[in-house]
């Protein structure tokens, strides 16, 4: 079957948040296999005339961070399916620009949806540019990206936009501004507001203004500063609670969280994405925080011939959740979300084996079968177990079966301002073939935490092999799981082999059956070994 997107009023230049909204409805009630058919151009979309809804969307805006008149988890997104079957979207190169905050695209309960040859992108979004072009002992000249507007009031400047009026001075004490290096461009570190010290900032002509400070002799001519919101209140694209969904040649130019987030789905397939700043563009960042996290999902997760650049946390994070046993009682245990920014959502299913986990070593002991999975509120959860509880109150549990196989291959990242790979999933993970440019943390790591971020958990079956590693000022391959007492190896069955490798560095904690073999490695590689087996 196929549906023609015009025929919904969708067309080129012309608001389609309605018009999207009718279509979703109406393929909720195609009882076959369809495509959708889009035509090539460019399609506003006005985030208020999108409605709003609750999204619990993992590793995103925290209890603290809610601000005065907001509804904690109120979302809206631009292209919204929910409860759809069997659906292909045929973007033919069409792209989605969102005028005002929103999240791009949400995908909600989907069964086997393709999208395909589509780029979603922002309107003059809440993230600003500013190039060091001249200084002097006691000021500093910055041009502002020619995209970026912006008002003088009460003496202050502002940046302004579809819906925000935001201080050039917000988040003046924050330690996450985004550094471009001057010498090269590929190099993105967080750093303080280029502003904490200025006592006077003056227009010197359109877009140019000196900011006189004491300490102007540290700036760099040619070096960059993106300014934008951390908070993740919106984010790119969002999977919940899917199965067998597939992106292909998606572009994505901007989003103001997470560029893709996958919760509590089974079998995704990702591949010749380019999530980056549009060619010729004002900006060399183009995600607020990590490019693709995926958390507590199933089955084969693949990213592949893809293209990365310019992200303000990790290129990729794949994670589970350790929940905290609050309650115990004869075969039934509470188990709490613990981590203020992840909450709200239940993807612990009947029939899902557990493990219990010490807090402090990070070691499993025993398994149980879930019976019974009811969702309390937004942070608890009361199980029923088939199988011993070996826990007890203040210890936390693993979702054994919420975790992928992971496949990585053929992608390039580049300008990653934290990690390339955060890998703690203990299934089946392939990392193959891919270029890692420049990170500023390690290039990859392999953590494991019941005391921070509660991201669980070991890994098995890890493979490393035929990547090339570049920039990285920290380690190539970090294993380090945050246990507080090594009592055993946390992580198992890592083999790196056959890479090449730029400035070789890897430090081992808490881990056995570890390869690092047959590897091209350009200096004398540096190996940190702590309470581990390797082989070297």
């Amino acid at each position: 079957m196929i549906i023609q997107a015009k025929d919904f009023g969708i067309v080129p230049g012309v608001d389609a948040a309605q018009p999207l909204i009718r279509l979703a409805e109406y393929l909720k009630t195609v009882q076959e296999p369809c495509t959708v058919i889009f035509e090539k151009g460019d399609y506003p979309i006005r985030a208020e005339h999108l409605p709003l809804r609750k999204m619990y969307v993992t590793n995103t805006v925290g209890d603290n961070e809610w601000q005065p008149g907001e509804v904690p988890h109120e979302n809206r997104a631009g292209l919204l399916l929910e409860g759809v079957n069997d659906i292909t979207l045929e973007g033919n190169g069409a792209a989605f620009i969102l005028y005002g905050r929103a999240t791009n695209m949400a995908l909600i309960e989907c069964r086997n949806v393709t999208v395909r040859d589509i780029r979603l992108t922002a309107h003059r979004p809440d993230m600003h540019e500013l190039s060091v072009v001249k200084k002097g002992p006691f000021w500093v000249d910055f041009r502002l990206d020619a995209e970026s507007q912006y008002i003088r009031y009460g003496g202050k400047f502002y940046f302004v936009g579809e819906d925000y009026c935001t201080s050039f001075l917000a988040a003046r004490v924050a330690g996450w501004i985004g550094h471009i290096d001057a010498a090269d461009p590929g190099i993105l570190k967080r750093t303080g507001h280029p502003f904490f010290s200025a006592w006077r900032i003056e227009e010197r002509e359109d877009h140019l203004f000196r900011v006189y400070m004491p300490d102007a002799l540290r700036f760099k001519i040619g070096e960059r500063y993106e300014l934008f919101d951390v908070r993740r209140k919106y984010n790119g694209i969002f999977i919940d609670r899917c199965q067998d969904i597939t992106l292909e040649g998606v572009e994505q130019n901007f989003n103001y969280g997470l560029a893709l987030v996958a919760q509590d789905s089974d079998t995704l397939t990702f591949s010749n994405l380019r999530f980056a700043p549009q060619a010729g563009g004002p900006r060399l960042m183009a995600s607020v925080a990590d490019f693709i996290q995926i958390c507590m999902c199933r089955g084969q997760v693949t990213v592949q011939d893809s293209f990365f650049e310019g992200a303000g946390d990790d290129c990729l994070n794949a994670h589970g959740f350790h929940f905290k046993i609050v309650e115990h009682a004869g075969d039934s245990i509470t188990v709490r979300f613990m981590h203020p920014q992840s909450h709200g959502f239940n993807p612990l299913r009947p029939g899902d084996r557990i493990t219990f986990v010490s807090p402090e070593t990070l070691l499993c002991r025993g398994e149980a079968i879930i019976r019974q999975s009811e969702q309390l509120d937004e942070y608890n959860i009361r199980l029923v177990l088939d199988g011993a509880v070996q826990g007890s109150v203040g210890d936390v549990i693993e979702d054994i079966d919420a975790n992928p196989d992971l496949t990585f291959e053929h992608n390039t990242m580049d300008r990653i301002i934290t990690r390339g790979l955060l890998l703690t999933v203990r299934g089946k993970v392939r990392i193959r073939e891919n270029i890692f440019e420049h990170t500023t943390m390690n290039h990859i790591l392999i953590s494991d935490d019941a005391k921070n971020w509660y991201e669980s958990g070991c890994v098995r079956d890890v493979v490393i092999e035929g990547n090339t590693f570049k920039y990285c000022p920290e380690h190539t391959v970090c294993i380090k799981p945050e246990n507080k007492r090594h009592a055993g190896a946390v992580h198992t069955g890592v083999v790196i082999r056959n890479n090449t490798v730029r400035t070789p560095s890897y430090y081992v904690k808490s881990a056995d059956s570890v390869q690092i073999v047959g590897n091209h490695h350009e200096r004398e590689p540096k190996l940190r070994i702590k309470d581990s087996q390797v082989t070297f």
